[in-house]
């Protein structure tokens, strides 16, 4: 990850790449982020919004690790954040 994600309060909704990464830290627990896969979910679903193949991919991934009502909650977190920026 070669961006500075420590902050997603201050990512706008064009930063694909930096949501991209925030979709990895989450899916991996990297760089100190705890391992969980509807915060990636969420990640990948707005970097896949804007436009990432690959955060794609990486979201219909997660997706089959996780219940549907977690994916619902991933959305209902993207949207929530779509709408605050």
């Amino acid at each position: 990850m070669g961006t500075n994600i420590a902050s997603a309060a201050v990512l706008t909704a064009t930063d694909t790449e930096n949501m991209l990464d925030l979709g990895f830290a989450y899916s991996t627990g990297a760089d100190g982020f705890p391992l969980d896969l509807v915060t990636a979910h969420q990640w990948f679903n707005l970097a896949a919004l804007s436009g990432s193949t690959e955060a794609q991919y990486c979201r219909a991934d997660i997706a089959h690790q996780i219940s549907r009502q977690e994916i619902a909650e991933a959305q209902r977190r993207a949207r929530t954040w779509l709408a605050a920026h």
